[in-house]
């Protein structure tokens, strides 16, 4: 998945995106109007549209993404990460009782409770074993992992979500993601 973006002038264009955002202009264009706000912490930097959406920005271009939302008046904002924390759990580490109640503390602060928790790791579980037995990732899943996971060629040919499935997949992932910004209004 390609992460590098084009952050010119008063909006951002996508290049090569897997996961263009519904209402994108042609040619990949999203106007900074329609941009929520956008964490260039995060692990890759985000930009999160006013829908939800979320477009990912290289983590080399992240002071480029501060300066682009400082002359958009694009609120910087870190939500929790919920696919993080849903993701934990696939890491090549170990995951101690201890680390897996604030892990569930963190999740049920957004909304999730230990069942749906458990059904959503179900759902994805075959996804994230095939992708972190290939990049045995001890320190960090998220959803950027996620998607790269449902579409990449690296991904087994069965486990990949097909091309007729993948808008319900990423508006689902991506639903999920946002319920952080859900919870401050």
């Amino acid at each position: 998945m390609s992460l590098y973006v084009v952050l010119a002038g008063d909006h951002v264009r996508l290049q090569e995106s897997v996961f263009a955002p519904a209402g994108t202009a042609p040619g990949g264009a999203i106007p900074a109007t329609a941009l929520r706000d956008a964490d260039p912490t995060a692990v890759p930097p985000e930009i999160r549209t006013l829908s939800g959406d979320t477009v990912f920005v290289s983590a080399v271009q992240r002071e480029e993404l501060e300066r682009f939302c400082a002359a958009n008046g694009v609120p910087l904002r870190v939500r929790p990460d919920v696919w993080g924390d849903l993701l934990e759990y696939f890491l090549d580490t170990g995951f101690t009782p201890g680390a897996r109640a604030a892990t569930q503390a963190r999740l049920s602060l957004v909304g999730l409770g230990e069942g749906e928790v458990a059904g959503i790791r179900h759902e994805v579980a075959p996804l994230m074993h095939a992708y972190n037995g290939l990049h045995q990732d001890w320190y960090h899943l998220g959803l950027a992992d996620l998607l790269d996971a449902a579409t990449a060629d690296r991904t087994p040919g069965h486990l990949r979500i097909p091309p007729a499935e993948r808008a319900a997949f990423c508006a689902w992932a991506m639903g999920i993601a946002d319920l952080g910004h859900a919870q401050r209004g």
